[in-house]
């Protein structure tokens, strides 16, 4: 009997967990026996991911709380290495989160464990000599973005677009105003969404600001509602 197939992931915040989550139940049905290790927040833990910490530590931002968490950061990620290379997974999928996966990959490619990079950070925008280090840790880069393969196949690094996730779950044409009903708000009210971020850290400042301009604005338009 051959062993099941063995799939490490880590995933550094709320969107790799919607990623990652998603990606693993795909690999599911094609692998119903698959086993699933690394790092992952509820999302990935409740498709069978075995974490071997609180996704929660590695959602950090900005340079003050990276600074603040380095030591952890560091020891964490090199006795997550060290746990992979032990385990010998069949493959390594590192999801967002490129400061702290990047590095992972570097090394256990090194070690001799295929690498995967899923969501590719935004070097064709800015901090370009990144390729450089993709393209000596990454066996495969998955892209959400069209564009995003073509740079990569300029650069030589082996790329496969595969969509974003979203494209499966939004409508081309939505309901408004049915969604505005499912709100309680009126079809014709002006609506104002508010969107502080996905990381913890990003809501604790943010958060604040976010209500006391939705109170401004409310003084001024009693008539807009907020999502």
């Amino acid at each position: 009997m051959t062993s099941p197939l063995c799939i490490a992931l880590v995933a550094g915040e709320a969107s790799g967990d919607i990623l990652g989550s998603g990606l693993m139940r795909a690999l599911k049905v094609r692998h119903p026996d698959i086993r699933f290790i690394g790092v992952g927040g509820p999302l990935m833990e409740a498709e069978g991911m075995q974490s071997s910490f609180p996704m929660e530590r590695l959602s950090v931002m900005g340079l003050v709380e990276v600074l603040g968490r380095l030591r952890e950061l560091l020891a964490r990620r090199k006795l997550l290495v060290q746990t992979l290379i032990d385990e010998k997974p069949d493959v390594f999928i590192g999801i967002d989160a490129p400061d702290f996966t990047l590095n992972i990959e570097l090394q256990l490619r090194r070690a001799g464990i295929k690498t995967v990079h899923y969501v590719s950070p935004s070097v064709w925008a800015w901090r370009q000599k990144r390729v450089l280090k993709i393209r000596e840790g990454c066996d495969l880069m998955l892209t959400l973005l069209p564009f995003e393969a073509r740079f990569y196949e300029e650069q030589g690094v082996p790329v496969r677009f595969v969509g974003h996730p979203l494209a499966d779950t939004i409508p081309l044409e939505s309901d408004r105003s049915g969604a505005r009903a499912g709100l309680g708000f009126a079809a014709d009210a002006p609506v104002v969404a508010l969107m502080p971020g996905s990381r913890g850290g990003e809501v604790g400042r943010l958060g604040g600001l976010f209500f006391d301009t939705a109170e401004l604005l409310l003084a001024r338009r009693p008539c807009l509602r907020f999502v």
